[in-house]
């Protein structure tokens, strides 16, 4: 078995790639692992990494020691690599997808990362590029692909960059026009947000749908009709607590393993925080298509868990 640990340099507040050397350099020693780290020097690079140990066949363990958006990268170089196995060692500001676990602190601890149990997850699929956890379309995916931006502001948190990032798209307009067509029904006009999830947490702790699955098969969507401003800063609590059944009028739920948007105009993708664009864009669900490891004991589905962001 080998380890690979990619980190990223930009990953939260600031650089922690020395840090990170140093527990990995010491506990893989003690332990006497085949293991190498390579860091990121531009986007892209992780995914390069990850692709490149991938195809070589061999059994290996690959550490995304980053925020949500080097996990993403991660993934888009193991998928399709059956002998790849992908972990999150947190490392962001946010570290959304993780927290779908019973005790999401324990992806801190190296060793218990190392000693971890592995499960197989659903990966969404749009165009040629992976998410493992939220896509979203819309103001939304507006908002979530600049909130890294605002988290390099002095002082400003994860949840401050997302309350930054909403009033700044807020002024730049609420709707977009779109086609969506789910389940053979095809809806017309405009939308506020569409989100796509696979995973339950996303933008610093909005949890959608509580009862999303990350392995199920099955993409949850939903659908945010037009909103007026004032509307917004009623219904943002309750969209971000995931109690969209109390608000049918605005919000529309469904599972699908495939959802279409066609837009007037490019719009932004916003997949696991990370920005796309196009104009015809299908979301796919790819069954249990990556191994992810996680610390023995935790679980992971909805039902057996009482959520409590961290």
């Amino acid at each position: 078995m080998k380890h690979l640990f990619l980190i990223n340099p930009a990953a939260g507040k600031r650089d922690s790639t020395f840090d990170c050397s140093e527990e990995i350099h010491a506990l893989c020693k003690e332990r006497g692992l085949d293991y190498r780290i390579r860091v990121s020097k531009k986007p892209g690079d992780l995914t390069a990494y990850a692709r490149e140990a991938a195809e070589t066949g061999e059994e290996i363990r690959i550490y995304a020691c980053g925020g949500d958006g080097t996990l993403n990268e991660v993934i888009n170089g193991a998928a399709g690599h059956p002998n790849a196995a992908v972990t999150h060692w947190p490392k962001g500001s946010g570290n959304d997808f993780v927290k779908i676990f019973s005790e999401p602190a324990q992806f801190r601890d190296l060793g218990a990362l190392v000693d971890g149990d592995e499960a197989k997850m659903d990966l969404i699929r749009c165009g040629d590029h992976y998410s493992l956890n939220i896509c979203s379309m819309g103001l939304d995916a507006r908002i979530g692909t600049q909130i890294a931006y605002y988290k390099r502001l002095p002082l400003v948190t994860g949840s401050g960059a997302y309350v930054i990032s909403t009033l700044v798209n807020l002024a730049q307009g609420i709707h977009t026009p779109c086609t969506v067509e789910v389940n053979g029904e095809t809806i017309e006009g405009r939308k506020t947000m569409i989100c796509v999830c696979s995973g339950r947490y996303y933008g610093g702790g909005f949890n959608p749908v509580p009862e999303a699955e990350p392995d199920d098969g099955l993409l949850d969507v939903l659908l945010v009709e037009p909103v007026s401003l004032p509307e917004v800063a009623k219904l943002i609590g309750i969209y971000k607590a995931g109690r969209y059944r109390e608000i049918p009028r605005w919000i529309r739920h469904c599972r699908t393993t495939e959802l279409t948007v066609h837009c007037e105009k490019s719009s932004v993708i916003n997949m696991d925080g990370e920005a796309r664009f196009g104009k015809d864009v299908t979301f796919r669900v790819e069954p249990q298509a990556l191994r992810f490891f996680y610390p023995k004991g935790l679980t992971y589905s909805a039902s057996a868990k009482t959520e409590v962001p961290v």
